[in-house]
């Protein structure tokens, strides 16, 4: 039979599939391995997987690639970023250092407001083309499926300005990239101090206009002491449930105000952040089916003693997910290998587990479970090639790329030497 690509003997093949549901609990460590594998790829799609012998005997290429030694994974869902914006704020992470909290910055009119003027003026190339530089550099350090939020405008032109760059960054780049719509990231300066204007706003004018274009798959908002009330949270996702957007939470980041509980009553597809969550809300998340999205790297790079409780999660028969939450402010983190280090060493999670919530978990947040995050007859044939001894390597090596090849759709987008 013929195939377009063969990838030939693998030493070891993590495939993760065998279910059409996340991986929960200790099932996170089941990583379905394949030794001395091979691999038939056509149309960008998974033909067969099998031994080597087996793949080599029934199927022919033109194109063949021997992954002799090496490991294959498959490709990094990133299920929760920002990269659309001009601005990095560095100068906050000095700021930091010296002491002063995120909190204080953001009341103090820094944080996500200080990014808002410089998007709002910008032009939609000179975002494709930040953003551009930024993905590419995900996609070399193995992100093959990215999720891309807007909430850097805080205004309807400007945030459907930033859901129109991500659709043609989606068009262009070597990557599936999911939109999500996040006018409440913050309260913009003009009404800091008139919240339910800007509410009004949100619920009667830019939720419906980007139902409307439907230029977003999912809506998201920033629940904190600081930023959004649950009331308020309530009421804006509400709307967007009401306007047919799937629904996200930044939860219980930095206090337990009831944020989890919040995203299981809505029905999210996930809530995020958590690194505050209370037993409650974990509670209520397992309940309701919801996933966590921990992000371990923001909570590194604001310097917090405590983390996300991972494995109070997985102990609860949570499937969890990881994700890099690359940002101009909080969290400048490109790299899912590193999130997957801070997974295990912050968090104490074991790499097989990091490595399923970094992919087939990380899917289903962003309803793309049935397509990507596992390798499998039938799936998208996105997959990494480590020039590495097994999968415990990834988050132990840190500062360079042991990625061989990164493969998107069938295609070699990343060949190092």
């Amino acid at each position: 039979m013929k195939a377009d690509l063969i990838i030939s003997n693998i030493k070891e093949l993590v495939t993760l599939a065998g279910l059409e549901k996340p991986r929960a609990g200790y099932l996170m460590e089941d990583l379905v391995i394949v030794y001395e594998a091979g691999i038939a790829i056509k149309d960008g799609m998974i033909l067969a997987i099998g031994s080597n012998a087996e793949i080599m005997a029934e199927y022919q290429s033109n194109e063949e690639i021997d992954a002799t030694n090496m490991l294959v994974t498959p490709g990094f869902v990133d299920c929760h970023t920002h990269p659309v914006f001009v601005h990095t704020r560095e100068d906050e992470f000095a700021l930091r250092l010296n002491g002063i909290s995120y909190v204080e910055i953001a009341k103090a009119g820094g944080g996500i407001r200080s990014t808002i003027a410089s998007t709002r003026d910008a032009s939609e190339d000179l975002l494709f083309e930040l953003a551009a530089k930024r993905i590419n550099k995900m996609i070399r350090q193995g992100t093959t499926t990215l999720e891309a939020k807007s909430g850097y405008g805080l205004s309807t032109e400007s945030e459907l300005k930033q859901l129109r760059v991500i659709d043609r960054l989606n068009k262009e780049l070597p990557i599936n990239i999911v939109p999500t719509f996040m006018g409440a990231h913050e309260f913009p300066s003009e009404y800091k101090d008139s919240h339910e204007k800007y509410l009004d706003i949100l619920c009667h004018e830019m939720i419906p206009a980007v139902a409307e274009q439907g230029i977003a798959e999912f809506c998201d908002i920033f629940t904190e002491a600081h930023v959004y009330s649950i009331a308020e949270s309530r009421r804006v996702l509400q709307c967007a449930l009401d306007n047919g957007l799937k629904l996200k939470m930044h939860a219980d980041e930095i206090e337990a105000i009831g944020g989890a509980e919040l995203a299981a009553e809505m029905g999210c597809v996930s809530a995020d952040h958590l690194g505050a969550a209370s037993d409650a809300g974990i509670e209520a998340l397992h309940k309701a089916g919801v996933i966590p999205v921990l992000l371990p790297a923001t909570l590194f790079s604001l310097r917090s003693k405590t983390y996300a409780r991972a494995r109070d999660m997985m102990e609860k028969g949570l499937p969890i997910a990881i994700a890099s939450d690359f940002n101009p402010g909080s969290c400048n983190c490109d790299s899912m290998p590193f999130t997957m280090t801070l997974a295990c060493l912050q968090m104490g999670i074991s790499p097989a587990a990091a490595l399923t919530a970094s992919t087939i978990n990380a899917a289903f947040t962003i309803s793309r479970g049935d397509r990507v995050g596992s390798l499998q007859p039938g799936k998208v044939a996105d997959l990494l090639i480590w020039d590495i001894p097994g999968v415990n390597f990834i988050p132990y090596h840190i500062g360079s790329s042991a990625i061989h090849r990164v493969i998107k759709s069938g295609k070699s987008v990343i060949i190092e030497n």
